[in-house]
């Protein structure tokens, strides 16, 4: 088996297919046995989503026209990526990289020479492509021009850290362990990590380590969960004997913290369309043993599925472009298109104005999104004020006992997290009041 191969494989499937980078490696992983070699295969494929737009524009800059077959171009863009950013010996990185393209006799002898003149003329290349805004950037244009427009003091910082890798951070369950305890626990097991200082159930790790090598994970002592994320549970707010609706809830991250906040609920009811997302959801609770209601239904259109009883507390987690995670799934910069966004604000819009009539009045809606983009975000929230005389913004405070609010950016509506701030996701909280 080539490792370079199966990677080019896993590429071309989001390249051409339009398939997402999790499900790609997912597909291939079951029939490669070796742990290192899965490790090297999802480190190239991350690495050539993370710094395509680099990557391509350099390999342009090697080819007299450009490469129509998917394959042979996700084999070169590979083998590029192991000579500029891989500490593989790069006699090595040629040679096995040639090698995977056997059975193409002419992409061998190509994809030797892109290889060999690249590091004959990596340095004017590399000039080069520091020259391209879109290469040295390593982002699309339309979404350079956009987060520019948003953001225009912190886009460049954007733009850096959405090609870095992210930190691992922990959500430890404070229902069980305390996270001073915890913390002692990854300690014996000699797992560097730190605290969160404003996030009372978050430890962030030095290094990222397999699931299955923290104390207590298979026990629900912990979960995996960026800062960002963890910050949901708090702001909602939810009290004993409070009904709760978690809409668009899949995979099911914050429905368990919030159950693990507050176990004196009366009832938290998850939604979700997607029934597979929504068997994570079912799979994650039953890890942490804990119970929820769950629902695979369109949050769009309540009249399927709510039984008529309103809820005290909505966290409304919209679908949106995702742009906030780009450090974790880099493949976005690959598959989301500028006329998503439009589509993703009118569904955010449809999602909203349909659960509305669901809350109590007196109760509490978090609009949440992991994207960093103003339309998606306040002013998604200010039409919403604006068409809604029974609803009222209020301050995003959160309860005393998981955290407090020295994060984000305000805005006309709600804060925003921009991608990188004290290591977090990209992410938005806004709070609604119903009169």
């Amino acid at each position: 088996m080539n490792t370079r191969l199966v990677a080019a494989r896993v590429l071309s499937r989001v390249l051409q297919d339009g398939q997402s980078l999790t499900a790609a490696l997912d597909n291939a992983f079951p029939s490669i046995e070796s742990s290192k070699d899965r490790a090297f295969i999802q480190a190239l494929c991350y690495g050539v989503c993370r710094q395509y737009h680099r990557l391509e524009f350099i390999l342009s800059q090697l080819l007299d026209k450009p490469l129509k077959d998917t394959d042979v171009k996700a084999l070169a863009l590979v083998g590029l990526y192991q000579l500029k950013f891989m500490r593989v010996k790069p006699h090595a990185a040629v040679s096995e990289t040639v090698l995977a393209a056997r059975k193409k006799p002419w992409a061998k002898s190509l994809i030797n020479a892109v290889l060999r003149t690249y590091l004959r003329e990596q340095e004017g290349l590399e000039h080069k492509a520091d020259k391209c805004q879109v290469a040295a950037l390593s982002h699309p244009d339309w979404l350079i021009k956009q987060i520019e427009q948003d953001w225009p003091e912190q886009a460049l910082n954007i733009f850096l850290e959405n090609n870095q890798q992210p930190p691992m951070v922990l959500r430890v369950n404070l229902s069980k362990t305390s996270r001073e305890d915890y913390m002692q626990l990854l300690a014996g097991q000699d797992i560097a990590a730190e605290p969160v200082s404003f996030c009372r159930s978050a430890i962030r790790l030095d290094k990222p380590v397999p699931v299955d090598l923290l104390p207590g994970f298979s026990d629900g002592l912990v979960s995996v969960q960026d800062t960002a994320a963890q910050l949901a549970a708090g702001l909602l707010d939810v009290r004993p004997g409070h009904r709760v609706l978690d809409v668009c809830a899949a995979p099911g991250g914050k429905t368990a913290h919030i159950l693990e906040s507050q176990q004196q609920l009366k009832e938290l009811v998850a939604v979700d369309i997607d029934e597979s997302r929504m068997q994570r959801v079912s799979e994650n609770l039953q890890r942490l043993n804990l119970h929820a209601t769950l629902v695979v239904g369109d949050a769009a259109n309540p009249a399927s599925w709510w039984d008529g009883k309103p809820f005290d507390r909505i966290l409304l987690d919209a679908p949106c472009s995702a742009l906030g995670v780009i450090r974790r799934h880099p493949d976005i910069k690959l598959l989301r298109r500028a006329e998503d966004i439009g589509q993703l604000q009118a569904l955010q819009k449809n999602i909203l104005q349909a659960v509305w009539p669901l809350l109590a009045p007196g109760g509490l809606m978090l609009y949440a999104t992991c994207s960093i983009l103003k339309q998606e975000n306040e002013q998604q929230v200010q039409a919403f004020l604006a068409e809604h005389s029974d609803a009222v913004e209020l301050p995003l405070l959160p309860s005393s006992s998981l955290g407090a609010t020295d994060w984000g950016i305000n805005g006309a509506c709600g804060r925003q997290i921009l991608t990188g701030e004290s290591a977090m996701d990209g992410f938005y909280y806004a709070c609604i009041s119903k009169q």
